[in-house]
């Protein structure tokens, strides 16, 4: 019999849905987010041989590398893209860049259909790799919605094993 795939709600059989989510940075959730890339690793395999098996090749764990992930903002009068962004890069030049602050964990929380936090992950130091401020306008097209984005470079992520299952009644 296999195990039950939520533990504190045994009844519960399909798995959380995709567009419940919000991301904080600065513990402050971000307004009119709309969608955000994956969390993906990839280790690079590394093979070799030893001198007394020359004909059998092994395969060993090398460095792991992140992904970007990239986050997509409804334009809104929120200036977190854009202020992060610029404490990447800013318009005054080199003494513009804040060294200190550039660089952010931010937490990504699935939600349930309830808006609690289901399953939670920390993003490790991501500072803004590229940072659209406003889309390409159409006149012609009156069922479009402005998006920003931001690319954001990383060290990783870890899960928030402290964040339990929500108990849904």
């Amino acid at each position: 019999m296999p195990a039950p795939m939520f533990t504190a709600n045994a009844h519960r059989h399909d798995p959380y849905r995709t567009f419940k989510f919000e991301i904080l940075i600065d513990s402050q959730p971000v307004a009119g987010l709309r969608k955000m890339g994956a969390l993906k690793k990839t280790t690079e395999a590394v093979k070799w041989r030893t001198a007394g098996d020359p004909s059998h090749e092994r395969v060993m764990p090398g460095g792991t590398s992140y992904e970007a992930v990239t986050l997509e903002q409804g334009l809104t009068h929120d200036p977190v893209f854009e202020n992060w962004a610029n404490l990447v890069n800013n318009i005054e030049g080199d003494s513009a860049i804040s060294l200190l602050n550039y660089r952010k964990d931010i937490v990504i929380n699935v939600l349930n259909l309830a808006g609690e936090v289901a399953i939670s992950y920390k993003l490790f130091r991501a500072w803004v790799s590229e940072y659209t401020a406003l889309p390409e306008f159409d006149a012609g097209n009156m069922n479009t919605v402005g998006i920003q984005t931001i690319t954001l470079q990383h060290e990783g992520w870890q899960r928030d094993e402290a964040q339990t299952e929500p108990s849904e009644t």
